[in-house]
């Protein structure tokens, strides 16, 4: 599984799996949904579970990068997000004003801050009063965060 992993991916994989699965294997349900989600994933409830069963209920750090090769290939946020936008965007423009973005990361899900919004305005170069294509804010809103944060 490595070949489809940087290392540092990797590393990161390993310190969060023996984090959470502390006796070196995965063996609940709740184990491998805190380690998946931890890293970024959102696996369905029914996905570990045919995951978790894939591998007789037991899961090695071997197999949980297998598991995440999988999932991987199925997840892919930014274009679930920028097909959230197309699919509101009943011009087809490919924008939108930067006010409506900023109400929408504030009031859908969780909902973000202010100060969370302006920082990743600020990242994205985003002024208050522009047009934003969403296309390319949601690659910057959902890349990695640096490490010198």
């Amino acid at each position: 599984m490595a070949r489809y992993f940087k290392e540092q991916d990797i590393d990161e994989f390993r310190e969060c799996f023996y984090l959470f699965a502390r006796s070196g294997q995965i063996t609940t349900l709740d184990e491998l949904t805190v380690i998946m989600r931890s890293l970024g994933l959102s696996p369905t409830i029914q996905e570990l579970i045919s995951y978790l069963k894939k591998k007789g209920g037991k899961m090695s750090f071997a197999d949980f990068l297998e598991i995440m090769h999988q999932h991987s290939k199925v997840e892919n946020l930014p274009d679930e997000v920028i097909g959230a936008f197309k699919a509101a965007d009943t011009q087809n423009t490919g924008l939108i004003p930067a006010r409506q973005l900023r109400t929408l990361l504030q009031t859908w899900g969780e909902g973000l801050s202010g100060r969370e919004v302006d920082n990743i305005f600020r990242e994205a170069n985003v002024g208050n009063n522009s047009m934003v294509r969403y296309a390319d804010f949601v690659k910057i809103a959902c890349a990695p965060v640096p490490d010198y944060y």
